[in-house]
């Protein structure tokens, strides 16, 4: 009775430890994905804003300039991931004719892009509040630059049709969600001000 009783006491702490810990779980992750989304909520696209960044966010939090360096982070690896892809459709002949013309010009408008985005994530890393007008408006430029890129790339191919140009606009479009996604968030610390960047 006794071993009995002793097995019961132990089962019932037990269950009490594991519950604190799962509540606990709980609510550290449901205040992370709060964080990302309150972040998101400037954005265009919010839905694909939370996917991509939610990994940031008990790093970013509340912080509007760690937001905007995660955002164009993000953007930088989906226009390198993009990049690479187009590179190897050029390399193994995948579209001919015209598609081929307009898939050279692609891979120039990306490599423009990212150089815009890099110049962009060196600022983020080197905010001043002497410059910091200065530095929104190079930063505004600059992304505005690289959307426009990937919206040239779509141009190119204009109505064209077919499964390779299909999977490629997708994957284009997705830059350009994601770039937009980038803007909105630099565009919100633009309007937070000086006091948001005091932070390392």
């Amino acid at each position: 009775m006794t071993q009995i009783m002793c097995l019961l006491a132990f089962l019932f702490l037990y269950f009490l430890t594991n519950t604190g810990q799962l509540a606990s779980a709980a609510k550290g992750k449901g205040s992370g994905n709060g964080y990302v989304r309150e972040a998101c909520r400037v954005t265009r696209y919010p839905e694909l804003c939370i996917h991509s960044l939610a990994s940031f966010s008990h790093v970013a939090r509340r912080s509007p300039g760690k937001w905007a360096r995660a955002g164009v982070s993000v953007t930088i690896g989906e226009v390198k991931s993009v990049e690479a892809y187009l590179a190897r459709l050029k390399r193994y002949r995948r579209l001919r004719g015209r598609n081929r013309v307009a898939l050279s010009d692609c891979i120039e408008n990306f490599a423009d892009a990212l150089d815009e985005l890099h110049r962009s994530l060196g600022v983020l890393r080197k905010l001043s509040k002497s410059t910091f007008g200065t530095q929104m408006g190079d930063l505004n430029t600059w992304i505005s630059a690289a959307l426009t890129d990937a919206d040239t790339c779509l141009d190119g191919f204009g109505d064209q049709k077919g499964r390779q140009i299909k999977l490629l606009r997708n994957r284009v479009r997705k830059v350009s969600y994601i770039t937009s996604n980038a803007l909105a968030l630099v565009n919100k610390l633009a309007a937070t001000g000086l006091g948001s960047i005091s932070d390392p």
